[in-house]
């Protein structure tokens, strides 16, 4: 359904839960019973949902049940999980524009589903992935890249059927994680998608005059949306979309310097050791704590080093590491060799060997995710070993540079280009080569 607004979407706020609760901030109308406000909650009875009003008494019961917003009435929903699976993982009451859907599952649980207009969403969007208080035309770079990930998702949800895809051969164990394809909804509100937190992180006007400005306008490629990904930080060169997913060359996803001075790909490891190292100049290498506190959300600034990091394991944690995320029991850890890297040095082919096995994983979130209790930074890393008198390793120490899969757009350097006097098109410009901008609607 297309609006003003542009089309109208289906957003997963919680999902598989048996309950729900939150509070409708105004009046909402369900179909067929009328009016209803303040706090409610919802389970599951007998594979329906039941709504119950802020005296237990029992509204309704159904699969779908639809409240409308009446007026511009909102709604807040109580213990919403953010950043899963991630390192900043936590739970946080969100507020939210639009209608709220609560839907049963055949697994016995349900969803509470954000139904709001494309424009409403996307002021949400920029201001959950980085602070409502960054710079303007980063902001509005922001509303189209999203703006044209969103669309661009939602007509590949009806040509491709799987978009995460897992390879095993004898030694060798491959997955890559595309958007996850979402069966009751369109995409839902975490990392895994596009981080949307409602109208709780919209902080100032910023957010909801970038997209009105840019309202309608994707980036294109050859008269086709733009399939735009985008990361933290880059790390000082951005990678190609192989490196992270399938084996398929896409033209505006392909490795650019992040500066105004060109860097040389990562072909060997000598380079890779040596770049991971060493300081070099891109837009994402700042220090400037007052900037970032304009560009980052507050959780996202309590990873402090993003550009190069250090994690650092006894050879006997990493080894419980490795089994717990990997399901294989390796043994004795012997060795972690990388064998291929994109061109930014993240790597989509690792070999990991110990006394009882031996095995490549790939590609670039496996390997961060068999490598930590949550995930690595990045894959674009280097390993060491410390080893004892005897020649025993007793620890190993990865050395990375970056933060996210390094495909497309690197927020932290568009932020900062923002702030060196670039206008969104620019932005968009340097890091999806050959893209251009389109108004649509």
């Amino acid at each position: 359904m297309k609006t003003p607004q542009g089309p109208v979407i289906n957003v997963g706020i919680i999902d598989r839960q048996s309950e729900v609760a939150g509070r409708l901030n105004g009046h909402f109308l369900i179909e067929g019973t009328g009016l209803l406000s303040g706090p409610f909650h919802a389970k599951i009875e007998s594979s329906s949902v039941t709504l119950f009003d802020e005296g237990h008494r029992r509204i309704i019961s159904g699969s779908p049940i639809r409240l409308v917003s009446d007026q511009g009435s909102t709604f807040r929903l109580s213990g919403v999980t953010i950043g899963i699976q991630f390192h900043w993982e936590r739970k946080e009451d969100q507020a939210f524009m639009g209608n709220l859907i609560l839907r049963a599952r055949e697994d016995g649980t349900l969803a509470a589903i954000n139904e709001i207009s494309l424009e409403d969403y996307l002021s949400s969007v920029i201001s959950s992935e980085m602070s409502a208080e960054a710079p303007k035309e980063f902001l509005k770079a922001h509303a189209i890249m999203s703006r044209s990930w969103l669309l661009a998702a939602l007509d590949q949800k009806t040509v491709l059927p799987g978009q995460t895809k897992i390879t095993e051969k004898e030694g060798e164990f491959t997955r890559w994680y595309n958007r996850e394809d979402h069966d009751i909804f369109d995409v839902c509100a975490d990392d895994h998608c596009q981080r949307y937190q409602g109208i709780t992180k919209i902080i100032s006007k910023n957010a909801e005059e970038a997209v009105a400005e840019t309202a309608g306008t994707v980036i294109t490629y050859k008269g086709k949306v733009c399939d735009a990904r985008y990361y933290k930080a880059c790390g000082g060169l951005t990678d190609n979309y192989e490196t992270a997913w399938e084996d398929t060359k896409i033209p505006y996803l392909t490795s650019v310097s992040d500066s105004p001075i060109p860097h040389e790909p990562i072909t060997d490891e000598k380079k890779a050791a040596l770049w991971v190292l060493s300081s070099p100049d891109a837009y994402c290498n700042t220090q400037d704590d007052a900037l970032l506190a304009t560009i980052l959300p507050g959780f996202d600034r309590e990873t402090a080093a993003f550009f190069r990091w250090r994690v650092e394991y006894s050879r006997k944690e990493l080894e419980d590491i490795l089994k717990e995320r990997s399901g294989m029991d390796f043994g004795e850890l012997e060795e972690i060799i990388p064998l291929q890297r994109g061109p930014s040095g993240r790597i989509f082919r690792l070999k990991i060997t110990g006394s009882k096995r031996s095995v490549v994983v790939g590609k670039e979130l496996e390997i961060r995710k068999w490598l930590s209790r949550s995930h690595l930074y990045s894959s674009a890393f280097i390993v060491s070993a410390e080893r004892a008198a005897s020649g025993n390793i007793e620890r190993f120490i990865i050395d990375g540079a970056g933060w996210g899969h390094g495909v497309g757009l690197c927020q932290i350097g568009a932020a900062v280009m923002a702030t060196k006097g670039f206008n969104a098109r620019q932005i968009l410009e340097h890091y999806f080569s050959g893209a251009e901008l389109k108004k649509i609607y």
